[in-house]
């Protein structure tokens, strides 16, 4: 594990076990509801198998009050948003594929260790080892984007990638979760192959995420 990693696990499970309480990750945030869907950039894990033995470990330690586990076909890494469906154009949407596609085709694939556990006030995730690749996708997407748009969404600062196992649903102590953690810390990572990233229609349903996916862009796809 390099240092940003290390030294970000280290401070969040700090943190973590100081909390007060979980905070309720499911509010309502800026422009959000029910109806409304959000076009974004993520990695989403189909067919790792190695992932989804590890988060089914995990998640057997983790059915505690307040915690909602996500599916194994809702595990995601955010990555870079774009906009409202209902505020982005169908003309802007294309310009913006065909331009994230050409910077990607740059990239080769890469695998990446998601583990061990990453806790913080609104959800457990697995901790993302390298951070680097991810990082050199999400500044490709925002320069493919940035060829369409003057103003890129999101800042470009501050980006930390994770996967979430189990988001925390009410305001309960986190004295449980934070033993049912102590046990999972040392469990091995599971190792996944990137080979593309999704545009995906994402929203909220039932204290979940899910989404269709608009297009699959491949990495290296110039090689």
């Amino acid at each position: 594990m390099t240092s940003p990693e290390r030294e970000s696990l280290q401070q969040r499970w700090l943190a973590y076990q100081d909390l007060p309480a979980l905070r309720n990750h499911w509010y309502w945030r800026p422009g959000w509801s029910s109806n409304r869907r959000f076009y974004t950039w993520h990695l989403t894990f189909a067919d790792q198998d190695a992932l989804t033995e590890l988060v089914t470990t995990v998640q057997q330690q983790l059915r505690l009050p307040g915690l909602d586990l996500v599916p194994v076909e809702g595990l995601h890494l955010t990555t870079q948003g774009v906009g409202f469906t209902d505020e982005v154009s169908d003309e802007d949407l294309a310009a913006i594929v065909d331009a994230v596609t050409r910077q990607c085709a740059h990239l080769q694939p890469f695998d990446l260790n998601l583990g061990p556990v990453d806790p913080d006030a609104e959800g457990i995730g697995l901790l993302i080892q390298p951070w680097a690749p991810v990082t050199a996708l999400r500044t490709a997407i925002r320069a493919g984007i940035g060829q369409v748009w003057p103003i890129v969404p999101e800042p470009e600062n501050g980006f930390r990638p994770h996967v979430t196992v189990a988001y925390s649903g009410a305001e309960v102590p986190v004295d449980g979760p934070v033993a049912a953690l102590v046990s999972l810390r040392d469990l091995p990572p599971a190792t996944v192959q990137i080979h593309a990233v999704q545009l995906i229609a994402l929203r909220r349903s039932k204290r979940a995420y899910v989404w269709d996916t608009v297009h699959t862009t491949p990495l290296g796809a110039s090689t």
